[in-house]
């Protein structure tokens, strides 16, 4: 018999009499059970598989798919309201160039920071579409048609007010997990997104570790002064996260002198799966990189990103052949994914 109980950071399994083959390891019952306990689903910018990314639709369905965390994008506005949206800029998921054709900076991009909040909210939100053509074309073709329905920006505030409220509604425990999106940028605007999220997660009450949040960024200079600066002004202790992209500026953090380093003021990783499963790597010959055992040795969880049904890198047939070498055979503690419902059930299937 199989029960599950999701509490926040743990999806607690309780098996009798289990006894599953790992790696050529025998795992026996209190083992299995410690090998998946800790796994986590972070539904990626929402269901964003399903419905357009980041709108409070995409927020609610996730929560419906029993993603255990659900990821917010955070850039600012004009008038210092913190905006749920992956891009500091809105002309790759908005229709910003049709209401306000003359908005656009030198560059011929519309940033967030340039609108209020008034002025964001006649925007229409739509499905990630490429424009470099001339013509708009979706990112992913098969997923929510361009223009379709009715989607807007919101707020960070009005997010988490939906979650917590969901919570409330279904006695669960759902978590959030915000990116602060560039800060050096905002910083040059005149805008310290750091201090303005982190008052917003203070009035919701995000402020001890055992919270169910994490607080991710790219920015290591940034992640290091909210560490030493932000959070014990503010009397708060946050996990933080420590974003990992392939640019070469991240590679020294793969070595075990650079994540002694980050483990002094970050709980955790947020990797790209290429940085375990390199580029090149084929089915039944995988490049796999020793970065999870690292990051584990130094405490660090690692949550990589980002996995998708409908981009599966070269190495693996199907969705569910992925999660196995990550969750499996590598032993990730958790996925950024654009499908939380899938991924929930192939947690739940275990064993």
């Amino acid at each position: 018999m199989i029960s599950i109980r999701t509490t926040g950071l743990f999806v607690v399994l309780m098996l009798a009499g289990c006894v599953v083959t790992v790696n050529d390891r025998v795992l026996v019952g209190k083992d299995h059970v410690e090998k998946w306990q800790s796994k986590i689903v972070i539904a990626h910018r929402g269901a964003s598989g399903y419905l357009p990314e980041h709108t409070l639709a995409a927020k609610a369905m996730a929560y419906a798919q029993d993603a255990h965390f659900i990821e917010q994008d955070l850039v600012m506005s004009s008038d210092d309201q913190v905006i749920v949206l992956h891009d500091h800029h809105l002309d790759t998921v908005t229709n910003v160039r049709e209401v306000f054709p003359d908005r656009a900076r030198d560059d011929g991009r519309y940033f967030v920071v340039d609108f209020t909040l008034a002025e964001l909210r006649q925007l229409a939100v739509t499905e990630r579409f490429d424009s470099s053509m001339g013509a708009k074309t979706a990112v992913f073709e098969q997923r929510f048609p361009l223009h379709k329905s009715s989607f807007q920006i919101n707020t960070f505030a009005e997010e988490i007010e939906l979650i917590q409220g969901l919570n409330q509604s279904t006695g669960r425990a759902v978590g959030i997990y915000p990116e602060i999106k560039s800060p050096a940028f905002h910083r040059g605007e005149g805008k310290d997104i750091s201090s303005a999220v982190l008052r917003i997660l203070e009035a919701y009450g995000y402020g001890e570790n055992q919270d169910e949040v994490y607080l991710q960024c790219f920015d290591l200079n940034e992640l290091q002064r909210i560490h030493k600066e932000l959070l014990p002004a503010m009397n708060l202790s946050v996990p933080l996260v420590q974003l990992l992209g392939t640019e070469p500026e991240y590679r020294a953090a793969l070595s075990p002198e650079g994540m002694q380093v980050l483990a002094s003021f970050v709980d955790g990783i947020g990797p790209s799966m290429q940085l375990i499963v390199e580029p090149g790597s084929v089915a039944g010959d995988l490049k796999v990189s020793n970065l999870v055992q690292l990051a584990h040795d130094h405490g660090l969880v690692v949550h990589p990103y980002t996995f998708r049904r409908d981009q599966l890198p070269d190495y693996v047939e199907n969705y569910d052949k992925l999660l196995d070498i990550f969750l499996d055979d590598i032993g990730v503690d958790g996925v950024f994914t654009d499908f939380p419902d899938i991924t929930a059930e192939y947690l739940e299937s275990r064993p």
